[in-house]
Parts: structure tokens; sequence; C-alpha cells
């Protein structure tokens, strides 16, 4: 079994330390706050995680777990990569590229793999297998977390940091229109969906990312999914962040659902989970994905050193095995 440092103990943080935990790794789990009910042999590191101390934090670990928010989660980025033969999963949705970064893995022999989630994460794998049978003119990409029933306020609560979804909300979106690179407004192009709780509203944010680059495809684009009403309700006001984040926090008591849907040509996946009693359905299918990444990389199946984006893993069973973890945790996979 493998040593595992797991930085940042939120909703997901905390389902892949104990998920990991409960197959046998030693896990240790850092977070400036006290993570409550924690299994006794997962070790917490009660600190904030300041830049001059990754490397001691981390130090003894085979697979460090970036669950950090954006902001420093990148920031932790390159002093991890700076570690010799260091493993990342990472877990940090951020504006940077990591990318960026891979010359320095090549120059200590570490290894990150990022965007380990259900979308961006999962859905680069299921267009890149998608494309290996064979060329494909679109690719299309809906997903979202919600509570299972709207209310008269947000119909809204982060299941990530709230800081990052306001940056999803204002961040330009990139996408791929007749094979070129448009940044299109985010929020934009809004469309009623279909999922097994009722009808969603679609818009534009930018959850393509590094698919820009890595896949053949002309046409690629992904859109978020909230209750209608919530996007009015955003750009209706001029809310502080501070404001938001308040009436966006989690209700860990309150019954709620993550649908995704891919669509490459004439194929297409759905996953629906409505949580369960391991975890709440947006740790369990962003977690789970990262967990079966982060085992992979501790066995010495990832990809070597370098800097990766997740549909490089389609040249590894990655995609059988988080597919097939999925439906063990009973979560309702069709494609």
């Amino acid at each position: 079994m493998a040593s595992i440092c797991v930085l940042g103990g939120g909703l997901v943080g905390r389902y892949i330390a104990v998920t990991l935990d409960g197959r046998g790794h030693d896990v240790r789990l850092v977070d400036l706050t006290d993570i409550e009910d924690l299994p006794p042999s997962i070790v917490q590191i009660q600190q904030r995680i300041e830049l001059d101390d990754v490397t001691s934090i981390v130090a003894g670990s085979d697979v460090v777990v970036n669950c950090l928010p954006g902001r420093v989660g990148h920031a932790v980025r390159a002093p991890l990569l700076s570690i010799e033969g260091m493993r990342v999963a990472d877990l940090a949705f951020t504006a940077e590229d990591p990318r960026e970064f891979h010359s320095l893995a090549l120059e200590h022999g570490s290894e990150l793999l990022f965007d380990l989630g259900i979308a961006p994460g999962l859905s680069n794998l299921l267009v890149a297998d998608a494309l290996l049978d064979g060329p494909a003119d679109s690719a299309r990409i809906w997903v979202g977390g919600n509570p299972q029933v709207p209310d008269d306020d947000w119909s809204y609560m982060a299941p990530f940091s709230p800081s990052d979804v306001i940056e999803e909300y204002t961040r330009p979106a990139r996408i791929l229109r007749d094979g070129k690179i448009v940044a299109a407004p985010a929020l934009s192009e809004r469309h009623r969906m279909m999922t097994p709780c009722g009808e969603m509203e679609a818009f534009l944010t930018d959850g393509v990312r590094s698919l820009l680059d890595t896949v053949a495809i002309p046409n690629l684009i992904e859109y978020t999914l909230r209750w209608p009403g919530h996007i009015d309700r955003y750009l209706a006001g001029d809310f502080l962040e501070t404001d938001l984040i308040e009436a966006w926090r989690f209700d860990p008591a309150r019954p709620e659902f993550t649908y995704l849907r891919v669509e490459v040509g004439d194929q297409v996946w759905t996953v629906f989970d409505a949580g369960g009693p391991d975890g709440s359905s947006m740790a369990r299918t962003t977690g789970l994905v990262c967990v079966d990444v982060a085992e992979m990389m501790a066995e010495g199946d990832g990809l070597g050193p370098g800097v990766y984006a997740p549909e490089a893993l389609v040249q590894t069973d990655a995609l059988r095995r988080i597919l097939t973890t999925l439906d063990a945790a009973g979560i309702s996979i069709e494609g």
C-alpha cells in the first residue's frame, strides 16, 4: 500500500482521503480546519499550507492529491513537482494550464495528472476514447451538480469551492468551432436540457480546457447545468463574493444529484448519481475518478515524468477501471 498525502479536506478532499484509507493506504490529510469524524487511521495535519512548507508537509509521500481551491491549488504545483520523483493527482480547478510545468516535471522526474474529476476528467477520457473508433465532427458535454428539488432562492449549493464557481461564471468559455478556438461569453448560449431530476438550464462555461489542443475534432463545447432561474438571478444582481459563498454553502442534509452527458458524433454517455451513504454525488463522481488515478500512479501505472491532461490516460486501462469503480458504487452509467 502507498503513503498518500491529500491537500485540502473539503467535501471532495475529505471523501478522497476516507476512500483511500478504506482501500488500505496510509493517508495524511492537510487542512486548516479540523475535519470531523475522520477514521482514526488518517493522520490529520491542521495547518495553513504555505509554499515554503509544501516540501516538509508532503515528505515521505508516494503520491500527493491536490484538492486545494484553484488559486492556492495552482501555487503548490511548482513546489510539488520540484520534489524528485513526486507523483501528483491534481483536482485543483484553475484558470492556469498546469502543462506550463511540464519541463520542470521532466527535470525532476516528477509526474502530475490534472483535472481529475467528472468534467473535466471523466468527460475528457470519454471523448478521447470515442475518437479511437474514428473521427467525429463534434463533441458536446453537459454537466452539473445541483439540489434534487429547486427552491425560491438560488436552487443551488456549491459542492466545491464557491470561489471556483464564481470564476466559472465569469471566465470566457473557450470552445472549438469549425476547427478554431473561440472565446465565448460565459453563461451564454442558454438552453434547456432534461435530466433524471427535471428540466435544467444549460449555459456555456470554460470546461473544455485541455481538449482544445489534444483531440482532433472541429467542434467542441461544454455546458454547465443549473435549475432555471439561477442564472437570471446571478445576472440581475451585483453580489459580493463573500455573500455568494454564504448563499451557496453546501448542505449535506439536502438531497442533491450530479448529471453528466457526453455526445461524440452518434455516441452518447450519461452518468447520474444521487449520492450514497459514503458521500454526496459530486464527492463520489469526482472523488472516485481521482482516487483511481492516484492509485494507478502509486502502482507505477501512470504516464511517467511530465504533466498530463486526463485524456492522455486513454492509452492506459484508466477508463475501464474508473467505470468499473463508479458502477460498483451504484452510480448509473449508460452508453
